[in-house]
């Protein structure tokens, strides 16, 4: 289990660095590259024409299938297995990525080499693990047909190069989306509406420091850009607080379990990625339970300790650290998950955490099952699109503007807040599902679970941040993923004893504020 000791913080001048993307500068045009994994959105054959286009194009990404996506349900006897090799196909992108970017020059010269020399080898590699794969599932009952159609990639380009403009102001995915409002003023209450309400900069002014919103900057050489940052102050207010109906669950249960100040980081994702070192090419943060790596078993998690003041609670909570893009390295600079997967610069331990479990606008919450797995947000949101997309970007003082595609530039005295708002209905079976997702919802437009899914108590993480002003810093991502900040993302499973679950749910159910 890796741990990284913190250097001493350089001064806020020299901190306040620019953010950049993996612009490289070759033959005609600027190529980057990025790995895009979307069920959906990208080819559907096996073998699809490389894009190309005109000199002036930023060809930017590796567009791929999301393969977990395209499977059937996978029977519990393969999941494991289907893990793994799933797991092996986010490795065979990172590496496809690579080998783009040492390539640059030539490619920028020979657009076909990338077929040759990059998406050919990726789709051989794709297809055997999706043969894999089959068998796996096969074993276990029916083999699906037709994988090979997730095993082809194409080049497409980084989009959001274009425009200055700020967050999407769509209102999906903001922070509480499904739960409510718990009345605790602007910096946490304005956070949780049932409608994200984000923000849009109606002006598309200039991210800041006068810079070409695709100029080349980053530390790692791979994002983000200026393009991806605002001025917080030019979006506007959209946050809505959803009406709570009669019998609605008003309470609040709050529980405290530092900030991370030991400094326990490591690249793995236990709930995606079990068994698989360095499964989420990035860096987390951890809090809570200390027993989670990649080979964490629920009685280890079970077992472990906790940072959580009441002991009750050995939850593990976790999420992409947050760096300051400021010429300073850590020590996993050299490491798996951080320089070797393009993840460098300061970790920033965050200023607070706030741990905040809300109720339902319309009735009654039941207690979560031990060990229940939810993951909220998309790590791969820059190239999967935005329908998983779910955190949220703001400063304090302005959280009724909140962003989900962009970071903020927050002004002098206001401090960056990261604000993930998990799913909070839950099927009542299954504590995980093979895409990790299905078997948690959140509640629809009017308040209520979907058909056959119970409302449970909702997790909202505020995370602060005490950064320089301006745009310096950025989330770990997939080395693919360029840093963009649709792709943050949370993790949390429930590791609350029975005791302090039944007492949260009493909280919230009577209307009371616990911890």
């Amino acid at each position: 289990m890796r741990r990284i000791s913190r250097k001493k913080r350089s001064t806020l001048a020299n901190r306040a660095i620019a953010a950049s993307a993996a612009l490289i500068l070759g033959g005609g045009g600027l190529v980057a590259v990025n790995v895009y994994a979307s069920a959906g959105e990208g080819p559907s054959g096996s073998s699809p024409p490389t894009r190309t286009r005109n000199a002036g194009s930023l060809l930017s990404t590796i567009d791929c299938p999301e393969a977990v996506n395209g499977l059937p349900d996978v029977p519990d006897e393969a999941r494991g297995e289907v893990d793994r090799e799933l797991a092996a196909m986010d490795t065979q992108i990172t590496d496809a990525y690579q080998q783009f970017a040492d390539r640059k020059e030539q490619i920028a010269r020979d657009p076909g080499l990338a077929e040759n020399a990059v998406l050919g080898p990726l789709r051989s590699k794709r297809t055997a693990s999706l043969d894999r794969i089959g068998i796996a599932i096969g074993r276990a009952g029916e083999r699906p047909t037709g994988l090979e159609s997730l095993a082809g990639c194409s080049l497409r380009a980084d989009d959001s190069r274009g425009g200055n403009s700020g967050g999407r102001g769509d209102g999906n995915g903001g922070p509480g989306r499904g739960g409510q409002d718990d009345g605790q003023g602007q910096d946490q209450g304005q956070n949780q509406g049932q409608d994200g309400g984000q923000g849009q900069d109606p002006g598309g002014q200039d991210p800041g420091q006068g810079q070409d919103p695709g100029q080349d900057q980053g530390q790692g050489g791979n994002g983000p850009v200026a393009a991806d940052f605002v001025d917080i102050q030019s979006v506007q207010p959209g946050v809505d607080r959803p009406r709570q109906r009669r019998g609605a669950s008003r309470g609040t249960f709050t529980t405290d379990c530092g900030r991370n100040e030991n400094g326990k980081f490591n690249p793995d994702n236990v709930i995606v990625a079990p068994g698989v070192s360095n499964g989420a090419h990035h860096m987390h943060d951890y809090i809570g339970n200390q027993a989670n790596d990649a080979f964490a078993s629920d009685d280890d998690l079970a077992n472990g300790t906790t940072t959580c003041r009441n002991q009750g609670d050995r939850s593990t909570y976790y999420w992409p650290v947050l760096r300051l893009q400021n010429g300073q390295d850590e020590d996993d600079v050299n490491a798996d998950g951080g320089g070797r997967d393009q993840n460098v610069g300061e970790i920033q331990t965050p200023s607070q955490v706030t741990l905040k479990f809300v109720g339902s606008p319309v009735g009654r919450v039941t207690a979560m099952p031990r060990f229940l797995r939810i993951i909220t947000g998309d790590a791969k949101a820059f190239t999967n699109g935005d329908a998983n997309a779910n955190a949220s970007w703001s400063c304090t003082g302005f959280e009724d503007r909140q962003l989900t595609d962009k970071y903020p530039i927050c002004p002098e005295g206001s401090q960056v807040v990261r604000t993930f708002a998990f799913q909070n209905c839950w099927d009542g079976q299954n504590t995980d599902s093979a895409n990790h997702r299905t078997h948690v919802a959140f509640a629809q437009e009017n308040g209520r679970c979907p058909n056959g899914f119970r409302a449970v108590p909702q997790l909202v993480q505020r995370i602060v941040y005490d950064v320089p002003p301006g745009p310096g810093f950025a989330v770990d991502s997939f080395p693919e993923q360029l840093h963009k900040p649709i792709t943050d993302h949370g993790d949390f499973i429930n590791v609350f004893d029975d005791r302090l679950m039944k007492k949260m749910v009493r909280c919230i159910n009577d209307g009371r504020r616990c911890r």
